[in-house]
């Protein structure tokens, strides 16, 4: 692992390198940022982004969206993969916010992680997002492919990983880490040609100094 100060300086460089790294999803509320994050499990937020429109549009609401047909909902977020399941998981999710938290989608992770579909990674999105308040860091296949290489950690599974993480990454640097390692995973650090010769943070690279012998 890395030491805090190295872990900072990390992120420092690639706040300076992605200075408009924000999420990519589109919402307008925290309902929306739900439905969002599940439909964006192994697929990219581009589609994603193109499927929620018509998806909104006809189902405003957890009201709207737990009385959905479900073969109609399963027709609309076709294009984002594993549509029966996410469609079956949005139902019963929308039902749950209706039954348990008077339609509102919480603000803590312990209840949003209790939600059909939500997980430890997508309730850190959640919590960032519609919230504006990190809890942790969000482990996705970047920042997985990322701790891995850079070292910041040596774990496979995510909730691991994110484990590390904290143990080197300050609180206040949660909010830029989550958009940070996605826009590098993303632009530079390519799960199978990462151009390292770009990398602004390659000095602090656990791989490339193994790879270069630096």
């Amino acid at each position: 692992m890395k030491s805090k100060k190295e872990a900072i300086k990390v992120i420092k460089i690639l706040k300076e390198f992605y200075p408009d790294a924000t999420c990519s999803l589109d919402f307008k509320n925290a309902f929306q940022m739900v439905i969002a994050v599940m439909l964006s499990a192994q697929c990219t937020d581009e589609r994603v982004n193109k499927t929620t429109p018509g998806l909104f549009a006809k189902y405003q609401t957890p009201e709207l969206m737990a009385q959905a047909d479900l073969k109609e909902l399963e027709k609309i977020i076709h294009p984002c993969g594993f549509y029966k399941n996410k469609a079956k998981n949005i139902k019963a999710c929308s039902q749950m916010l209706l039954d348990k938290f008077d339609g509102m989608v919480p603000d803590n992770m312990e209840d949003l992680q209790a939600l059909p579909g939500v997980g430890r990674k997508s309730a850190n999105v959640i919590m960032l997002e519609a919230f504006n308040n990190p809890q942790g860091i969000a482990v996705d296949t970047h920042a997985k492919r990322i701790s891995n290489r850079i070292g910041f950690s040596k774990q496979v599974e995510p909730e691991k990983i994110e484990q590390d993480l904290l143990k080197q990454i300050p609180k206040e640097y949660y909010y830029d880490v989550n958009h940070l390692f996605v826009w590098h995973g993303r632009a530079i650090c390519d799960s199978r040609k990462p151009k390292c010769e770009k990398c602004p943070i390659k000095n602090y690279c656990d791989e490339f100094n193994k790879t270069y012998k630096i």
